[in-house]
């Protein structure tokens, strides 16, 4: 039940009861039936009134609230620990018809996932800065903005930096989007931002800083207290550059990407160090197969690093929701529902990631 909600059922109680002890009421039928109505009429205008980004009665931002960053963990609003666990959308611009509030309302209420990042590429084929009609992305973006914020889940606006290499490319556009999106979304309390996907090529963690050091204050300017999620060179994979040099601002975590069957033990061990010594890691995009995103599946290591992120606590992402006939996919390139997948319907990825997110049954 919305907090604000119930503190108004209460406040409308007592002062019915603090009517009848002052000899408001005369004891009849009617006066009393007539005090209840004034404090049911008044717990209703009062969740008519409230915000509707408060989420459903029980979801997972309803129940944890804006989320903040302690040491090197993910809190929520009571200052405990906590974790983001959902999937990656793939393109907006190439599996659109994934982003709706029938699909994260399976994935939040079947697979206990309460976050869905919506990934949505700037440099590619119809990407935001490559030809892509910014428009309709946007609107793909409030789309799923409000899927996810009537259900009460968390979501991630990610700014899928892939053949740019470096930020920096369409660092003015970027700015201006993550403007406009931070003033349209500031209020809600659930939204996450993350800057730029996977710096690779030319990048370098000096020139992800600069960007970063021009972009985060934008954000920051509608929304003060978000979570900003920053990648690092080599496909998020240096966050042993961002611990050497991290940051100057609060609430900032830094992703790693990975795919088991490509980033094993050593990775893990990046990790480890990493958080050990400070760093707050996110794993905001990973899958099971090879980094290609369409080889073959290795359950060994993904089961390690399972594990792994289990034992510190790491908020994860798995790429990607779509049909797409390729490993990474989550759903069978021959399925086009758009939820309620069975289990032969489901990749042999998104049976693992929905086993492992259904091991808590209890929705958070």
């Amino acid at each position: 039940m919305n907090r604000k909600y119930t503190l108004h059922i209460i406040s409308a109680f007592i002062l019915s009861i603090a009517l009848v002890l002052c000899g408001c009421g005369d004891g009849e039928y009617s006066d009393d039936h007539a005090l209840e109505d004034t404090a049911q009429e008044s717990a209703v205008q009062t969740e008519e009134n409230s915000p509707a980004d408060d989420g459903e009665a029980g979801a997972p931002f309803e129940d944890h609230g804006a989320l903040s960053v302690k040491g090197t963990d993910l809190v929520d609003s009571n200052g405990d620990k906590f974790q983001l666990r959902g999937i990656s959308t793939h393109g907006l611009a190439w599996f659109p018809e994934y982003v709706n509030r029938e699909t994260f309302e399976c994935l939040r209420d079947d697979w206990n996932a309460n976050c869905i990042r919506l990934a949505m590429y700037t440099d590619e084929n119809g990407g935001y800065c490559s030809g892509g009609d910014q428009e309709q992305l946007k609107s793909k973006i409030r789309e799923g903005v409000d899927a996810a914020t009537e259900l009460g889940m968390y979501v991630i606006i990610d700014w899928h930096v892939l053949s740019d290499q470096d930020p920096n490319k369409y660092k003015d556009q970027a700015t201006t989007f993550f403007d406009e999106v931070s003033s349209e979304y500031g209020d809600r309390g659930n939204v996450i931002y993350e800057i730029c996907n996977e710096p690779n090529g030319s990048a370098t963690w000096e020139s992800v800083t600069a960007y970063a050091n021009e972009v985060i204050p934008v954000i920051r300017g509608n929304d003060p207290d978000c979570i900003v999620l920053v990648g690092s060179p080599t496909w998020s994979q240096d966050i042993d550059k961002a611990a050497a040099a991290p940051l100057s601002f609060d609430n900032v975590m830094y992703t790693l990407h990975f795919y088991a069957a490509t980033h094993t033990e050593w990775l893990r061990d990046r990790m480890k160090e990493c958080i050990n010594n400070g760093l707050p890691v996110f794993v905001s995009e990973f899958g099971i197969c090879d980094a290609s995103g369409n080889g073959n599946v290795d359950i060994e290591q993904a089961d390690r690093w399972k594990e792994l992120i289990e034992k510190y606590n790491v908020s994860y992402i798995c790429w990607n929701l779509s049909n797409k006939d390729e490993s990474s996919a989550v759903i069978r390139s021959g399925c086009s529902k758009l939820s309620g997948w069975t289990e032969e319907e489901l990749s042999e990825e998104g049976n693992w990631i929905r086993d492992w997110m259904r091991v808590d049954t209890q929705r958070e």
